[in-house]
């Protein structure tokens, strides 16, 4: 059994070798930037995945081993030749014409990859078809290089694991220190894109999932309102908060993927909720964006007050915004201290239900969330070495989402949240509120799992369904610090130009130092 699940894990880690001429040097180039390079002939989109293929095999799987990558495409450079093919015959077909991005490996590729949450009683799992999401990525000309590691089942196994650690892809690394968390659950996602083993890349949200690594890993990542992205194909915790969001080390870049990621699925329930008609979120960015915005300063998030150098940070943002031409309002307090307990309820409940709907319909080998906890039991020494399953056991005691329990714990979370934000916004008469992302990067640690993880304000939007974007701001002992910009529902185009134009006025964002 043991060869048989190594062998399983093996074949997910396929290598491509590359060919042609040694590529020139693609860091820190952004979507525009590549484009006008492939527009003027000086790059083609094999040339640029090539290059990502030598750099993930230099600094993922070798050099400073990231970890970043669970697999690669191995088709990825016949969809590139397509694509040049194209481009010569009738030119782009957007903005995301050839560019690579990665896949968090909870999202479906109907190809021949793998779709497995990081976890080995998935190894090998091929979906039926793409997500939603996915197909819109690929028609928009997007190539899809390869899935990145991840928190196994999207840091919802036990409470004592480690983020960014999975038993199918192992720990990945935090670029900036590579003793250091990369935080999660989308670690690789946000490590690819921060250490540029790719142009961009998309993760998964239930609660700080995007946010939380792309800020500690320096980049920006945007979690949408719930029903703005299709929730299709994504191996789920809870279909009352999940999403998938880009990341990517640009604002612009990463809402010129937010708008392919947008495409509507009338299939999704949570999209009855959304605007009949999108803005372009990339469009009619501009750095004089703050003139006549008001921002509140969000004190209350959680752990307020307990690092100063993070709270440096804080009121150094809040008076970059001022003097870019935002008025801004210092405090605003937002209080939801008491959910904690019907949170996590709501997880459990919606886990098992979420978990079960998914593995049938997309004929996994384990079919419930039942047998995934046999199976684990069974290789225990290889899946659970650091950190065991109580939450997996904790979801498969709940019952069905018809239990009263279930129903007036989520009715009073959304309630609570949704009415405090937007109490907050009306009454300060707000564009967004701000707060830090994240704290310092905690040392990895299989002993005691993330226990030393001490600032965060995600939980805010997360619960209520609302927009996030965090934008790097400032560093910490070399190591990044996010801020959030937080709104209500569907208010990601006034959110990107404020985190545009306070991305432009600090210019913080820096690459890890790897080389």
């Amino acid at each position: 059994m043991k060869r048989l699940i190594a062998a399983a894990a093996a074949a997910t880690l396929l290598i491509l070798g590359c060919s042609g001429e040694t590529p020139k040097k693609y860091d820190e180039h952004d979507i525009s930037t590549l484009q006008r390079l492939m527009e003027r002939g000086d790059l083609t989109a094999r040339g640029l995945v090539e290059y990502y293929l030598d750099k993930i095999d230099a600094t993922d799987r070798n050099g400073p081993s990231l970890n970043a990558i669970i697999e690669l495409n191995p088709d990825a450079l016949d969809i590139a030749d397509a694509l040049d093919r194209e481009r010569q015959e009738s030119g782009p077909r957007g903005p995301l014409h050839g560019i690579p991005v990665v896949l968090k490996a909870n999202i479906d590729t109907g190809d021949k990859m793998a779709t497995t949450a990081g976890s080995l009683a998935l190894a090998g799992h091929r979906a039926p078809d793409d997500a939603f999401l996915v197909k819109a990525m690929r028609e928009a000309g997007a190539i899809i290089l390869g899935k990145a590691n991840l928190s196994e089942w999207a840091n919802f196994r036990s409470e004592h694991s480690s983020s960014g650690w999975s038993s199918l892809g192992g720990q990945t690394k935090n670029p900036y220190d590579l003793l250091r968390n990369p935080c999660g659950s989308s670690s690789g996602s946000a490590v690819a894109v921060a250490a540029n083993l790719t142009t961009v890349a998309v993760g998964t949200e239930t609660n700080g999932s995007v946010i939380c690594p792309a800020s500690i890993n320096g980049i920006v990542g945007i979690k949408p309102s719930l029903g703005l992205v299709s929730r299709d194909g994504i191996i789920p915790i809870a279909h009352s908060q999940d999403t998938a969001g880009p990341m990517a080390r640009t604002v612009r870049d990463a809402a010129l993927l937010l708008n392919a990621m947008a495409a509507i699925d009338p299939t999704d329930p949570a999209s009855a909720s959304r605007p009949e008609k999108l803005p372009d979120y990339a469009a009619g960015l501009r750095t004089d964006a703050l003139n006549g915005k008001r921002i509140g300063v969000l004190r209350t998030y959680f752990g307020a007050g307990k690092d100063a150098r993070v709270e440096k940070i804080l009121n150094e943002s809040a008076a970059l915004l001022q003097a870019n031409g935002a008025e801004i309002v210092d405090p605003v307090e937002i209080d939801i201290n008491g959910l904690a307990d019907a949170r996590y309820l709501v997880l459990l409940y919606e886990f098992k239900t979420d978990l079960n709907a998914y593995l049938e319909s997309s004929n996994a080998s384990a079919g419930s969330l039942e047998e995934i906890i046999a199976f684990n039991t069974a290789n225990a020494e290889i899946v659970m070495p650091i950190f065991g399953q109580d939450i997996l056991e904790d979801s498969q005691a709940k019952g069905p989402l018809t239990e009263p329990e279930y129903i007036a714990a989520l009715e009073e979370i959304q309630r609570v949240t949704r009415n405090a934000i937007d109490a907050a916004l009306r009454e300060h008469e707000l564009d967004a509120l701000i707060a830090p992302s994240n704290g310092p990067a905690w040392m990895t640690d299989h002993v005691n799992g993330d226990v030393a993880f001490g600032v965060g304000s995600s939980t805010f939007a997360a619960v209520s369904g609302y927009a996030n974007i965090t934008v790097p701001a400032g560093f910490v002992s070399g190591l990044p610090i996010g801020m959030s910009f937080i709104g209500t529902a569907f208010s990601e185009k006034t959110l990107i130009e404020i985190a545009y134009a306070f991305e432009q006025a600090g210019m913080v964002r820096r690459p890890p130092p790897l080389e």
